[in-house]
């Protein structure tokens, strides 16, 4: 071995060193958004009389030698409402970018914030973050609506309604008579039933058919208009309910 490595010093490396167990081989991306979110806790909060408490609670995140306020002069105050992680942009086992959008009074921010994550695990906000600018609202394509099934909505309005009665209470006993397959659950108790404004039931098959229901919640005091898209399906005449979820469809309304 000492003689091919001497022998071939002037050959161009072709061959790479075996990785020990403890080097990295992937961005450890939910800790890092973890740590992000925690650190971006801190760095957007400022109050310039608690100036000595921030920079306390900022070390734990910043490397050795950093701006010990990260780039803030130390005057004025900011506090955000919450802050969520929107995403980790890895760009190699170690080095990534977390985004997170922040709510500030009536504003939204976005912030990336670099993180360096070692082969240990450890982790550390590797430089000054950036404000972004924040998501842009999409507009809905246009739809055409499909023809709808007025003698179905009709029949399956009042089997609905009970549905939601119980699906508010959590009644068991009363929800196993509309599931077919798997129990359905329910709210328990954190809404009251108040209504099914409308059933938007598309033509299909006679024996399934997946409907919209717009559906209205007494919830602290006031009421909330919901939509649900049930897959119904028809046995011995009677129609049950197989699967409920929320709905991609847009508001008819």
């Amino acid at each position: 071995m000492p003689f091919e490595r001497y022998t071939a010093a002037d050959e161009p490396e072709t061959t790479t060193e075996p990785r020990t167990s403890g080097q990295r081989t992937q961005f450890p991306s939910s800790a890092a958004g973890a740590f992000a979110l925690q650190f971006a806790n801190v760095y957007l909060n400022y109050n310039q009389e608690k100036a000595a408490d921030r920079q306390a609670q900022l070390r734990t995140f910043l490397p050795e030698g950093a701006d010990p306020q990260f780039g803030w002069n130390g005057t004025g105050t900011l506090q955000v409402q919450s802050v969520q992680v929107a995403g980790v942009q890895a760009r190699d086992a170690h080095n990534a970018t977390v985004t997170l959008l922040a709510r500030t009074g009536d504003k939204w921010l976005r912030l990336a914030v670099p993180v360096y994550a070692n082969d240990t695990g450890a982790l550390v906000v590797a430089s000054r973050p950036a404000l972004l600018p924040p998501p842009a609202k999409a507009a809905l394509p246009q739809q055409q609506p499909g023809q709808r099934d007025a003698a179905l909505e009709g029949e399956l309005k009042p089997i609905l309604v009970t549905f939601f009665q119980a699906y508010a209470r959590s009644d068991k006993t009363a929800l196993s008579r509309f599931a077919a397959g798997s129990p359905i659950g329910g709210l328990a108790g954190s809404v009251e039933y108040a209504d099914v404004a409308e059933v938007v039931a598309p033509q299909g098959e006679a024996g399934a058919r997946t409907v919209t229901a717009s559906v209205v919640w007494r919830v602290a005091g006031g009421e909330l208009a919901q939509s649900y898209e049930l897959d119904m399906v028809r046995k011995d005449a009677t129609w049950y309910v197989k699967d409920i979820r929320g709905t991609t469809d847009p508001d008819p309304s």
